[in-house]
Formats: C-alpha cells, sequence, structure tokens
C-alpha cells in the first residue's frame, strides 16, 4: 500500500544536505542498537503480541467487550477528534424547505414573466405564492414561494424596457424553463430518522458541519482517555545545560504532546524522585484512565516501578518486549478502570514503547479506528537484531523508506528528522525489502496533528 503521507522525491541539493547533517550515512565512532552480551529477556513478549494485548486490555475491565470510555455529550466546539458513541441521525429533512440553488428568479409557469418589486431573501419568512407568468427576484439558500416552476439563474434570464423577465440561455428554446430547475427540494440530502453517520465514525470538520445542519447542538462521543505522565528520576534537569552528572529531561516536553496527539488529555505532568514510596503514593492517587511512567522498569538499584506495581497487586500484561530499543517497557493494571504503561528512560526507547504499549491502549479506550497498514520497500539495508524486532527512524522519499542513522536508544537526533517508524523483522532487513511502517502521527497532516 501506498503511505499516507510520503514527501515528494527531493532533488539532490535536498540530499546533499541530509548526508551533510549525517543522518544516513554512517558516522565515525557510530553504532546502532544491536546488543553486545546475550539476549536477557526470554521472557518477554513478541513485539506484535504485546500490541494485540495492550489493544484487548481495556476489554477486560469495566468498560466491557467494548473497552471504550463510558460515552458523554459534548458541545460541538468541544467533539473534534472525538468518535461517535451514538448514531448521528438527522433531526430534520435537509434542507427542511424547498430552497433556491442560485441567485436569480423564482418563476411560475412559461415565461416572459412580470417581475415583483420585493425581492426574495434567505432567512426570511414565507413568500405570498406566485400566480401564472409571475417572477420574483430570489437569493441563493431563500425559501421558494409557493406555486414556483423553477428558478432562473442570474445569468439566464434578461429584463426588458417594460420590466419583463426573458429567458436569454441560447441552449434552452425561448420562454421556458424545466419544471424544478435549480431548486432544492426539501428532504433532497435527507429526511428526519435517517441515519447519517454510523457509531464509531471520528468526528472531522466535516462531521461537525453536518451535525450542526442536521440540528444537533451536542453529540455523543467517547471522551479523551486521562493520562497522568510520572517522570522518574534524580539526575533530570528542567532547564539549563547538563552539568555535574545531571542532564536534560527530554521526556517532560516529549511525552504530554505525543499523547495529546494518541488521543489523550494530559491531566498531569510531574517529576518524581528515585524513590520508591514517592512512586507508589503518585500511582496510587492517580484518577487517571492510565498513567504513563518514564524509567525504572528494569532491575537497577533504583529502577522502583516493579516493585511500586507489587505493593499495588497490579496486574502484569506485558513485561518486557522482544523489541529494540525499549525491551524493558511494560503495560500492567493497576485497578479494574486504571492502566500503566512503563516505558524506559531512554528518549527513542520511550518512543517505541508509546507506539508499542501506548498506542493500541488510548485507541481502544477512545474507540479511535486502527490506522490502516502499509509497508514500503527501504532503500538501505538494516542490520537485524538476532532475537527481537527493531523499530528505524525513516524519511519517506516518494516509495522507499530512507533509513536514519542516530537511532541509539538514548537517542533523538534520527526519530526528529522521521516520517515514521520501520518495524525490521529480527535478523534484518535488506535493501529494497519491504518493511512495515508506523507513521509518526504529525506527519501524516492529519487531525490529530493539534496538540492543544
Amino acid at each position: 500500500m501506498t503511505p499516507r503521507a510520503a514527501r515528494a522525491d527531493r532533488n539532490a541539493d535536498d540530499l546533499d544536505v541530509e548526508e551533510a547533517l549525517a543522518l544516513v550515512r554512517k558516522h565515525p565512532g557510530g553504532t546502532t542498537d544491536t546488543p553486545r552480551h546475550p539476549h536477557p529477556h526470554h521472557d518477554a513478549t513478541a513485539w506484535p503480541d504485546a500490541r494485540a494485548i495492550a489493544e484487548r486490555a481495556p476489554r477486560h475491565g469495566t468498560g466491557g467487550r467494548t473497552g471504550y470510555l463510558t460515552p458523554v455529550a459534548v458541545p460541538l466546539a468541544s467533539a473534534l477528534g472525538l468518535t461517535l458513541a451514538a448514531p448521528l441521525t438527522a433531526l430534520t429533512d435537509l434542507p427542511s424547505f424547498d430552497t433556491s440553488a442560485m441567485d436569480g428568479w423564482a418563476v411560475s409557469g412559461p415565461g416572459p414573466w412580470s417581475v415583483r418589486d420585493e425581492g426574495v431573501l434567505a432567512g426570511h419568512a414565507a413568500h405570498p405564492p406566485l400566480t401564472d407568468g409571475e417572477a420574483v427576484r430570489i437569493a441563493t439558500g431563500a425559501r421558494i414561494p409557493p406555486d414556483t416552476t423553477a428558478v432562473l439563474r442570474s445569468e439566464h434570464g434578461r429584463t426588458d424596457d417594460k420590466g419583463r423577465l426573458h429567458v436569454t440561455d441560447a441552449t434552452r428554446p425561448p420562454h421556458t424553463v424545466t419544471h424544478g430547475q435549480d431548486i432544492r427540494p426539501r428532504g433532497q440530502e435527507c429526511r428526519r430518522g435517517d441515519q447519517l453517520l454510523p457509531v464509531g465514525t471520528p468526528v472531522t470538520p466535516p462531521v461537525l458541519g453536518m451535525a450542526a445542519a442536521a440540528g444537533y447542538d451536542t453529540l455523543t462521543v467517547v471522551p479523551r482517555p486521562r493520562a497522568d505522565v510520572f517522570v522518574l528520576g534524580d539526575e533530570l534537569l528542567g532547564e539549563g545545560l547538563p552539568h555535574d552528572g545531571l542532564i536534560r529531561d527530554a521526556l517532560g516536553p516529549l511525552l504530554p504532546p505525543w499523547l495529546r496527539v494518541l488521543g489523550a488529555e494530559v491531566t498531569v505532568v510531574r517529576r518524581v524522585g528515585d524513590d520508591e514510596q514517592a512512586l507508589y503514593e503518585a500511582i496510587t492517587t492517580s484518577d487517571a484512565d492510565v498513567v504513563v511512567t518514564t524509567g525504572g522498569t528494569a532491575a537497577g538499584p533504583v529502577d522502583h516501578v516493579h516493585p511500586a506495581l507489587r505493593r499495588i497487586g497490579a496486574e502484569l500484561l506485558v513485561d518486557g518486549v522482544k523489541v529494540r530499543p525499549g525491551h524493558p517497557m511494560l503495560l500492567a493494571r493497576t485497578k479494574d478502570d486504571q492502566h500503566l504503561v512503563g516505558l524506559p528512560g531512554n528518549p527513542l526507547a520511550a518512543v517505541s514503547g508509546l507506539l508499542t504499549l501506548a498506542e493500541p491502549l488510548l485507541r481502544t479506550l477512545a474507540a479511535r479506528p486502527a490506522p490502516e497498514p502499509y509497508a514500503l520497500p527501504l532503500r538501505d539495508g538494516v542490520q537485524g537484531h538476532p532475537h527481537d524486532t527493531r523499530l528505524i527512524p525513516v524519511a519517506l522519499r516518494g516509495d522507499r523508506a530512507l533509513p536514519l542513522l542516530y537511532n541509539g536508544p538514548a537517542m533523538l537526533r534520527g526519530v526528529a528528522a522521521a516520517d515514521a517508524l520501520a518495524v525490521v523483522p529480527p535478523g534484518g532487513a535488506r535493501p529494497g525489502q519491504e518493511a512495515e511502517l508506523l507513521d509518526l502521527p504529525w506527519a501524516s497532516g492529519g487531525i490529530g496533528v493539534c496538540f492543544t
């Protein structure tokens, strides 16, 4: 399949710039994410299975079989990007009365016609009936007077020096119009009670317009899942340059807008130190639908996510995924109606966790449709991990995906220039081999590009 947002081929100068940035050629001392030690996670979940588990997870909670959140009624202005939880059924005929499709004259019977002095404008009350041989000026969208035969467009008519209206369209016989011409009859688009759109339809700008035309002030939709973000680590700085073993927090700025693009309402963003009790309290006091943590998912001396989840009595649904970067990610059910996505602390590994676990989980909660899968051939070969899937940033160039370097778990330089992540199977991919692509939401220019 073709990508939803493939960029046009660039000229040689553009490619020279890419090469100068060392995004596609090997750089001195550069490495890939190939491990230097035997694979340590034999019990980890395969990458496709982890995504499927995350997608199904809400269906086993209070959401029941559907898994999505309890529908709510919201004003039209607040419904953009949500999903219809009830059919959009016409509350009125559309149009609700016979209307003029053009500026011109409403005429009765054959011409020529005598023209009334007062015209008919849109939004005004009903006009008196026309008599045979009579015409009246009418505006687009105005209500058709009773006994109107047709509307004669402004460009198809003229008045003589006696004020009588004649047909001037050379393609029509003199003094005639077609019955019903340029009239939108009542109910042409729909009748009251007709289903316009089914449950599950994403609310786009045209859907909002149709809902308003059909008589709606509010829509019944699935709300955005609420997400709390806890950024873990004593080593993180909120501003300034790294110093004295401290590093800048990249995930605090990255995660909230990315979660919003995935359909979540981010309710809390909080930095939590390397303290098990503080993490336990943060999780147990959260009433969000999804808790997202960063770091602390492995088994190091300050990795407190697993101990906190054990204290809570959480159910681990995914504990490690056979994917690079990001294999220490996890998914847990902390309450019947709450899930926790534990992301690794390295930035690109956290992005991997977002697309592997958070995206399908949030999609089910919000009743959003799954993206259409597609694949493109890779322009260059990609070294694989012997056991795990790899997610590699790529730029889309016409009908090919261009693998980008700077794709190590702690790096954001590659994904910052990417349009998608390529799914590289264990063992790697050769040049020209097709790879499944995961679009980065903003690269497709879709509705989710709104970050606020």
